[in-house]
Formats: structure tokens, C-alpha cells, sequence
């Protein structure tokens, strides 16, 4: 048998399993492994500024491939820099693997230059952890790290010191015995009929569908059909529940719209299917509930469920079909179908500018994003109001994709899922839906995007404010403070860094500036100034929000700041 070394071992296992790059930052402790893939055509390191922005690339591959991804860590400072990124990927669900190098095998232990330990660091955010010490462990850690990942979707860190990289053992051929195989789980079919019996005894049956429903579009709306029950999606199943679907009332939440939360708030029985949302207080209290998941552990965590179906959604709903009474009321439905038309068109209203303003309503970039963009295009959007508009404004036709950080929340992750989504799938519209905040919090991507010519087309919304936050301060009745941000002219700023730099800010210049940008054939960054006072108003007020309000106007005027309740006031009501 022949022999080799650990880090060959590694990477060939990584191409066996069909991995195209490892994005990272080279370091010593990592040679072993970039050495080997510099020799090599069938896979590339990409070099990234930041570890955390690889880490938030090959999430973006991941969920794009839906196969395995990789990114890379230099021991120490290089690890702790991966962690952020592998949290969203692991909390995502995305099959990501992490190569954690380690300072050389003998000094662990002894508190060495940039000695961490990383087994223990990422154990919260992987399914699999392990240190290579030995290069005997070599093939099984690799093999099963990858199993692990693409098994449990998620995390998975392989820890490898620098010298051990070197060591040669027995290397026999690449084994990926699951690779590529896929298994349905169904439930019983006496289960089954029981959830049957409840879903067909209901008179006000709602559908809240999640991310599970990847895959399962035509099961979903033969679903709702047989049950004439509006569909109400999670943030996360927007992509896979929106195409074409009649039945789909739009999104609930706090990013919601009043049609979906009247349609879950008014319902006497609840179908989940495939979402783990979970903002308890937008469940109704008393409806009887189904709940389908692949993950038994997310069934009844959110809100009471009177049975839980373990099982893949589109096998579930096939064998659930068969035992559902076709019904004829249409009212739930139809009213929800109402709200939601009515929704359509607030949402439309708010979406305008007038020629010759000094700033723009977001809504109206994101109107104009969602209209002019490819219909494959490719979006990705920052935490906080970017995540509001992409929610609210871009259409999913079956086609597009988005990805943001939707379960781990945190700020700076499109520009580099951009990134990693535009490698992922050469040829095809990539637009990051930036905060000012996110931007600038991980500003080193865009010259990783710069050095690699990566054709990202990057939207900033900047209001010169953490936002978001302004608005839950508001809504606290708190004045904002530590909020505001000092913005440089973006778009000059990245024509510095040798992208294509855009500034906008008049309503009228908005659209051929984006459509220009949009044409251009290599990077671009559009700096469009929104207004910060926009308000994003959930779909239902509770009492405590309004006093809130109440309260911060109230100290806003005693603290000299009447002049922002007026703008606050022009932005929002005399629309």
C-alpha cells in the first residue's frame, strides 16, 4: 500500500468528496496543506482577508451545492477567526468541513505562541470535532468528519498540527461510503392516519412552512389545495415556498406582514412543516397542532403540538395526502388571500421616491433590485433592515436563491457569502444586500473580492445608523445612543479599492444606476443613501411596543431631538 503524507490524504479525500477550494488565510501551521493543493488542478485555495469571511463563503457554497464546502484556520488567531462564520454555517444547517491547524504536536499543553485548543473551541459549533495527533488517525478522521457533515448538515473540524501534516502513513483508496446517498424518513402510516383525522376535523386550518419544504413545492400546494388552507412561510422557506405558489400568504414574524400573522393568529389547526420558528409569541394559543420535521428534537419546542410526525416533509405529505378530506370553504383562505393582496399593494406604495429628495426609501432600492435583477439571480442580505427588504420585497420565482444569517443573526455576512455563492456558481448574478454596518464590520472582503475578480454586485443601504437597533430602542421607548456611524462615501471608497464605485442618493437616478451596475461585467458597489428614519412595522403592535414609542417620543422631545420626530414623521406618515 502506498504511502503519504497526512496532508495529502486530506485534500484528496476533500476531492473526492467533490470539494472545488478551501477558502482561508495561509499561516505556517497550514503549509502542509496549501503546499499540496498549490501542486494540484482539481482543487484551489482561495485567499480570503479574513478568516470569517471564508468561513461565511463556504457556508454560501454549501447552501448553494447543498454538498460539502470548505474553509481553513492557521493555528491560534486563525482558528478564533473562523468561529463567527462556522456558528451561521453549523446553526444554518450547511454541510461546511474546518481545517483547524494547530501549533506542532509536541508543545501542546505547554502554553506555546498562539497555542489554543481547538477541539474545545469549536465542540458547540460541530457535529464532529477531532485532533489528528498521530498520522495513523489520518484517513478515518477525514472520512468520518466529512460523513459527519454532510450526514448531520452541518459543522465539522478536523484539527491537524503543523508538523503531523508532514508525516506519511498507509494511504488506501478514498472511501465516501454515504457521499451523494440520500435516505427518506416516514413516519408510520398509523401516525399518519392520525394526523389525518386532526387536520380534517379542523374548520381553519393554516400551513406554516419552513426551510424542510426544500424540495417538497408540489406536495406543499396539493396540500394546501386539499385543505384550502393559506400557507404562511418562514423567513428561511421563503426561497423553496413562495414560487408560484396560489396559497402562499407571505411571511410572519417580527419581518412579517399582517396577512400571514391574522392567517396562523386566526387558525383552529396548524400544519408545520419543516421550521423551527421561533418567536413563540406569533403561534396561536389555542390551535391544535401537526408538526412534520426531519430533526425529532424541533418537534413541540415552539409551541404545543398534539402530534409530531419525525419524517421528511415531501415523503410525509405524500403518504398524508391519500387520507385528507377535500374541502370546500374557502373563507380562511380567502380572506388571508385578501390581506395578503392587500399587503402587495401597501408594500408597493411605500416603494417610490420623489425626483429631487436627498435620500432614498429603502423600499424603493429594493423594489427596483427585485424587478431589474436576473431571474436566477443569486441574493445574499445583511442582518437587520437589508434582511426586512430582501424579506419583503424580492420575489422567489423557483429560480433565484437567498441566503443571509437567519438563525445565527449575525452582522457582516453577505459580502462574503456573495463572494462564495459567485465561485459557487460561476456565470450566474450574485447581489450582496448590504448593512453600512455589515459592510464595514468585515470591509477587508472587498479585497479579497477585488484580488480573486469576483463579479459581485454589492447594494449598500446606508443610513449612517446600526438601524435596526435604533428601532428596537424605539420600540423600548430607549433614546438610540451608540447607533450612528460616520460613513465614508462608499462608492469612492471602493473605486479606491479598484472596484467599479457608485454613489446615489436622488430617487430619479436610482434605476439607471442600478441597472448600470447590474450590466457592469466585474465587481461593483452602489453606495445608496437611505433614509434612517425609515420605520419597518411589524405585522401586529403589542401594547407595550406602542407605550415604548410613546415613552422614546416623549424623551426625545424633552432631550432637544424634536427635529428628528419631525423627519421621523415625514418618512414614515405623510407618504
Amino acid at each position: 500500500m502506498p504511502k503519504k503524507s497526512v496532508a495529502e490524504i486530506i485534500v484528496d479525500t476533500l476531492v473526492a468528496a467533490g470539494v472545488k477550494r478551501v477558502f482561508g488565510v495561509v499561516g505556517d501551521s497550514l503549509n502542509g496543506i496549501t503546499d499540496n493543493i498549490r501542486t494540484r488542478h482539481d482543487i484551489e485555495f482561495i485567499a480570503v482577508r479574513h478568516e470569517e469571511g471564508g468561513a461565511f463563503a463556504a457556508g454560501a457554497e454549501a447552501h448553494l451545492i447543498g454538498d460539502l464546502a470548505v474553509c481553513a484556520g492557521s493555528c491560534g488567531p486563525g482558528n478564533t477567526h473562523l468561529i463567527n462564520g462556522l456558528f451561521d454555517c453549523h446553526r444554518s444547517r450547511v454541510p461546511v468541513l474546518a481545517l483547524a491547524a494547530q501549533i506542532p504536536n509536541v508543545e501542546i499543553g505547554t502554553g506555546y505562541f498562539q497555542e489554543t485548543h481547538p477541539e474545545r473551541l469549536f465542540k458547540e459549533c460541530s457535529h464532529y470535532c477531532e485532533l489528528i495527533s498521530v498520522p495513523e488517525q489520518a484517513v478515518r478522521t477525514i472520512e468520518s468528519a466529512v460523513a459527519a457533515a454532510l450526514g448531520q448538515r452541518g459543522v465539522a473540524v478536523v484539527v491537524l498540527p503543523g508538523d503531523v501534516a508532514y508525516l506519511e502513513t498507509e494511504a488506501p483508496e478514498v472511501l465516501l461510503p454515504t457521499h451523494g446517498r440520500r435516505s427518506a424518513l416516514r413516519p408510520s402510516e398509523a401516525d399518519i392516519r392520525q394526523a389525518a383525522e386532526l387536520l380534517n376535523a379542523g374548520e381553519k386550518v393554516t400551513i406554516l412552512a419552513g426551510i424542510g419544504c426544500a424540495g417538497a413545492l408540489d406536495e406543499l400546494v396539493h396540500t394546501a389545495a386539499a385543505l384550502q388552507a393559506p400557507v404562511v412561510h418562514a423567513l428561511r422557506g421563503k426561497e423553496h415556498v413562495e414560487p408560484g405558489n396560489p396559497y402562499d400568504v407571505g411571511l410572519t414574524g417580527l419581518l412579517g406582514m399582517p396577512a400571514a400573522y391574522h392567517a396562523l393568529m386566526d387558525a383552529d389547526t396548524v400544519l408545520m412543516l419543516g421550521t423551527d420558528f421561533p418567536y413563540r409569541q406569533f403561534y396561536p394559543e389555542n390551535a391544535r397542532v401537526v408538526q412534520v420535521d426531519i430533526r425529532p428534537e424541533n418537534i413541540g419546542r415552539r409551541t404545543r403540538v398534539e402530534i409530531g410526525l419525525a419524517g421528511d416533509v415531501a415523503e410525509t405529505l405524500r403518504q398524508l395526502l391519500p387520507h385528507l378530506t377535500p374541502r370546500t370553504d374557502r373563507a380562511h383562505l380567502e380572506e388571508a388571500q385578501q390581506r395578503h393582496r392587500d399587503d402587495d399593494a401597501h408594500l408597493a406604495e411605500l416603494a417610490t421616491g420623489e425626483a429631487g429628495d436627498t435620500s432614498l426609501h429603502p423600499q424603493h432600492v429594493a423594489r427596483l433590485l427585485d424587478e431589474i435583477a436576473a431571474e436566477n439571480a443569486i441574493f445574499t442580505c445583511d442582518v437587520g433592515t437589508p434582511t426586512i427588504w430582501a424579506a419583503r420585497y424580492l420575489r422567489m420565482n423557483g429560480k433565484r436563491r437567498l441566503i443571509g444569517s437567519f438563525v445565527h443573526g449575525s452582522m457582516a455576512n453577505a459580502m462574503s457569502q456573495a463572494y462564495g455563492a459567485a465561485l459557487a456558481e460561476p456565470g450566474r448574478q450574485v447581489i450582496a444586500m448590504c448593512g453600512d454596518g455589515g459592510l464595514a464590520m468585515l470591509l477587508s472582503e472587498l479585497l479579497t473580492i477585488r484580488q480573486h475578480k469576483i463579479p459581485v454586485k454589492i447594494i449598500v443601504f446606508n443610513n449612517s445608523a446600526l438601524s435596526f437597533v435604533e428601532l428596537e430602542m424605539k420600540a423600548a421607548g430607549i433614546i438610540e445612543y451608540g447607533t450612528e456611524l460616520d460613513n465614508p462615501d462608499f462608492g469612492a471608497l471602493a473605486t479606491a479599492a479598484g472596484l467599479k464605485g457608485f454613489r446615489v442618493r436622488d430617487p430619479a437616478n436610482l434605476e439607471g444606476v442600478l441597472r448600470e451596475a447590474l450590466a457592469h461585467d466585474g465587481p461593483v458597489l452602489v453606495d445608496a443613501v437611505v433614509k434612517r428614519q425609515e420605520l419597518s412595522m411589524p405585522p401586529s403592535i403589542e401594547l407595550k411596543q406602542a407605550q415604548g414609542f410613546g415613552l422614546y417620543a416623549l424623551k426625545a422631545l424633552m432631550n432637544g431631538k424634536g427635529s428628528e420626530l419631525v423627519e421621523l414623521a415625514k418618512t414614515n406618515l405623510f407618504r
